[in-house]
């Protein structure tokens, strides 16, 4: 297989924008390769649109597509970047539909634009999770790696926590 790191991005709140005061955040195109070439990463990495959708529009054709894409990819690692409101429902069909490859899922709590965010944080640890953890799904967030099947968002503390 092919040792370098595949990044599939749906969009969510690591990839939207505001254009002004009054308009509502937008998801645009993806500034993941701007992440990535601004943390120099070494590592060989195709990235590969698959859609801009806030998680809470992801449909099960959204997530098929997203599944289909990790399970025909000759990369065996895989990171997906993801809206965190339906992130752990997207893991749980990676895991049924993709086995023996590394795959972490992982958003920001705010856009990658901004000044201050989470964003190129979680995507490194995403990025270490798939060369460093076995087969399987993982959710990188907040500074901690959770199995993909036993996490939950809690919206009152802004985090995700282990089940």
């Amino acid at each position: 297989m092919n040792q370098g790191i595949l990044v599939l991005t749906t969009g969510g709140t690591i990839d939207k924008n505001y254009f002004d005061a009054l308009s509502e955040y937008q998801i645009v195109d993806s500034g993941i390769p701007a992440l990535l070439a601004e943390a120099r990463v070494a590592l060989p990495f195709r990235v590969v649109e698959l859609m801009r959708k806030d998680s809470l529009e992801l449909t099960e054709a959204d997530r098929a597509l997203i599944a289909s894409a990790a399970r025909e990819a000759p990369e065996s690692r895989i990171v997906v970047t993801h809206g965190t409101d339906t992130m752990t429902e997207t893991a749980k069909v990676l895991a049924a539909e993709v086995p023996g490859k590394t795959i972490c899922l992982t958003g920001a709590l705010s856009p990658a634009r901004f000044a201050e965010t989470d964003a190129n944080f979680n995507l490194g640890m995403a990025f270490a999770t798939t060369q460093v953890a076995a087969p399987g799904v993982y959710i990188a967030m907040s500074g901690q790696v959770f199995d993909g099947l036993k996490v939950r968002k809690d919206r009152a503390a802004g985090k995700f926590v282990a089940l």
